[in-house]
């Protein structure tokens, strides 16, 4: 009884870790063999590279991205909170403030860290 339920489950997992060790391993047949000195220099747009390829970026970039992640779960959290706030329980109800707290927060603390890097 229970096999019948699974077993439709089982196979497709077998497929799903079968197909890519498969094609993985087919690969080392079917790809060129011969390296080209064209293939061993950096791809910058079809151009010939100029200079270092490893350069720094600066660091509000990285708050930027950090800034939008947390208002994108907030924004997600926050409409999905909205949709379900009469079924959920109390006690869902105070871990989802708290979540909601910690993002901000941390977003507080990118921002307020970021007003110091540009002074």
């Amino acid at each position: 009884m229970l096999s019948d339920t699974y077993l439709p489950i089982a196979l497709f997992a077998v497929l799903a870790l079968a197909v890519p060790a498969l094609v993985f391993w087919l690969s080392r047949y079917f790809r060129p063999i011969q390296v080209d000195e064209c293939q061993k220099t950096t791809y910058e747009c079809g151009e010939e590279p100029i200079g270092e390829a490893q350069i720094q970026f600066h660091f509000q970039y990285y708050m930027f991205a950090i800034i939008f992640v947390a208002f994108d779960l907030v924004s997600i959290f926050i409409i999905l909170w909205t949709l379900v706030f009469s079924d959920i329980g109390e006690i869902a109800k105070a871990m989802v403030v708290t979540f909601l707290a910690i993002l901000m927060l941390g977003v507080t603390y990118a921002l307020k860290k970021e007003e110091t890097l540009w002074i």
